[in-house]
This record gives C-alpha cells, structure tokens and sequence, in this order.
C-alpha cells in the first residue's frame, strides 16, 4: 500500500477514502488521529491491524456538531451537557451509554461510547465533507509516542494506511481528557487538556481513576483508551526521577555515561553533564505537554542512548496529563529521591 501525503487542499480526496472505507491519519488539536467509518467494524479494524493495536482497548468518536451525538449514544444526561456546552469543541471526551449503531469493533464489546468534537477546523471539515463520525486512536504504533506532526505519522504509518491529511503541528500536543458519565460521580479516566478542576467547576465532584497515576492489572477490563498498556515509550529505557529539579542535575552528573541521558527543563540543561533532551520550561506545564512526545521522538534517533533519566512534572493541572504519559512511557519506573 502507499500512504499518500495529502494537504489541506486535498481534503475531498480524505473524505472519499473515509467513506469508503479507508485509513486516514487526521490531525486534532490535540494528536494526529488514525481514522476510519466509526459505523463500518471492517473499515474500524484496519487501524487496529496498522498500529498493532490489542482489540480490547476502545476507541474514541469524533464528531462535527454536538447534534451528531445523538446518533452515538444511548442517553445523553444533563452533566454531559453541560460539560460539551463548556469544553466543545476541544481537548475532552466523554464516554456514555452507546448506541445499536456502534460496531464492537469501536467499544471493544462495551456498552459504551467514548465521544469527542475536536476544535481543529481541518478535522471538523473532513468529518462534515466525509458524512460519517470517525473512530480515530493515536496515529502511532501502539505503545509509542503519539505524533503531533504529519511527518511523525509517516514515520509510523508508511505503506500501512491510506493517507495522511497535513494539518500542521498540533497545539495541546497530548491526547484528550477522558472523562465518564456512567458513573456516579464522573470519574476522570485520562487527564488532558481539559484539568479536573475545570471538570469540577462545572458539574461538581469527579472521581480520579486508580489508573491515571497507577499501573493497572493486565487482566482489568478498561474502558478508555490509554488506561492498560504501556505507552508512549522510546526504546530506551526512561525511568522518572521523583525530586527537587538541584537533586535531578546532581543525580544524572553522578551516572554519567555515553549511553545516559537526560529528559530535562530548558532551564536545567547547562548544568548536566550528560546528553539532554528538553520539554519545556518547569514554568510552564502547557508547553510541557506540547512538547513531551516530540523528546521521546528525539530520543529515538540517538541509537546511543540505553538510560533516560527523566524530570517529574507536577502532578496538578495540565501537569497530571504530563505525568500521566511520562509514567507509562517508564513502564511506571519511578525512583524517589529525597
């Protein structure tokens, strides 16, 4: 197969692969997307077979207008109103009861739905231009980095999917909140863009799921992506140093080797003695999450580099997304250094 690289102009060309059945990598606000006809289970498993994806872990839906989720779900209760009135389109899904017209495929054989309107107005006119709600996890080989640039997408995907429609770098640049309402309270499953405080100040208390900072048991059924696996992860090995940013530099300087490196803050690079790689400022945790998996893609390309001792980000605000990634790219390997 040949994956074709198309622009923005090239959208037609994007909708008429969806609606018959094709591939698409599509960009969000959040990370390109692998799309395909949430409705057509066929079309569905295509993107699990291209990012070697398990089929037990669901997928999210992504709509044009908030009317097209009436289509999706069984229900759609007062909370889950106020929250699309507030957050869409934007960086949140919401998972719901869902509708006879949701494949397997999509829910992993759940009864539920996880739905999301993005803002990025390229995805939202493809979705108009295709017709069809798409079924769109990460465009990546599942368990790496997430892409935020069509060219990281080529990356994973070519010669695996149809096409990839270029929207340009994305500006969140980690995976959308996730949040359920079946539920009571709500309970936050993934933390993103949209912070639990937000979620809170508009329908009151949400529960924090044990997965968001833990490891769960592989034999646990999940019902948001993101929730099980191992993710994210370079080929190195990172491990997360949980400290003052004075301990980190004085820790790395003492495992100072060829084959060690650094997932550090702009601000600390002038002092470590090792190889460094940066995302962003400790001041600034929305660059943080914008920039994380651009690093782990960097760290990559250094075939040299075996150890990656990573920075701890604040686990409050934005900062919990940050960490959450950072931790299962650790395959939870965290050291506390007091």
């Amino acid at each position: 197969m040949q994956t074709k690289l198309l622009s923005e102009r090239e959208i037609d060309k994007a909708a008429f692969l969806l609606k018959n059945g094709g591939v698409v990598a599509i960009p969000t606000e959040t990370v390109y997307g692998l799309a395909a006809n949430a409705f057509d289970g066929l079309a569905v498993s295509k993107i699990f077979c291209a990012k070697g994806r398990p089929m037990d872990n669901p997928l999210i839906v992504h709509i044009s207008d908030i009317q097209e989720i009436y289509q999706l779900v069984a229900e759609f209760p007062v909370k889950a109103q106020k929250l699309c009135r507030k957050f869409w389109p934007g960086p949140l899904t919401i998972i719901l009861p869902k509708s006879k017209k949701i494949p397997r495929e999509v829910s992993a054989g759940l009864e539920t739905v996880a739905v999301r309107l993005p803002s990025h107005k390229l995805a939202r006119n493809l979705i108009k231009k295709a017709g069809i709600p798409l079924a769109a996890p990460s465009a990546n080989i599942s368990g790496k980095p997430s892409p935020t640039t069509a060219l990281h997408v080529l990356e994973d995907m070519d010669g695996k999917i149809d096409a990839i429609l270029d929207g340009g770098t994305c500006s969140v640049g980690l995976e959308s909140t996730v949040i359920t309402l079946t539920t009571n309270p709500p309970t936050l499953l993934r933390p993103g863009g949209v912070t639990l405080k937000q979620l809170e100040s508009e329908i009151g208390e949400v529960d924090l799921d044990d997965a968001v900072l833990k490891k769960v048991d592989n034999s646990k059924k999940v019902i948001s992506p993101g929730m099980k696996y191992k993710h994210y992860a370079p080929n190195a090995k990172v491990i997360i140093l949980e400290c003052s940013r004075e301990k980190f530099i004085d820790y790395v300087n003492h495992k100072s080797s060829e084959n060690v490196a650094a997932l550090c803050y702009n601000e600390d690079v002038n002092f470590i003695q090792v190889k460094t790689f940066t995302y962003g400022s400790y001041k600034n945790p929305e660059l943080q999450a914008k920039t994380l998996f651009d690093a782990l893609r960097e760290i990559d390309k250094d075939e040299s580099v075996e150890i990656v001792y990573a920075i701890c980000p604040s686990k409050s605000g934005i900062g919990m997304a940050v960490y959450n990634r950072l931790v299962r790219a650790a395959g939870f390997e965290v050291l506390y250094i007091e």
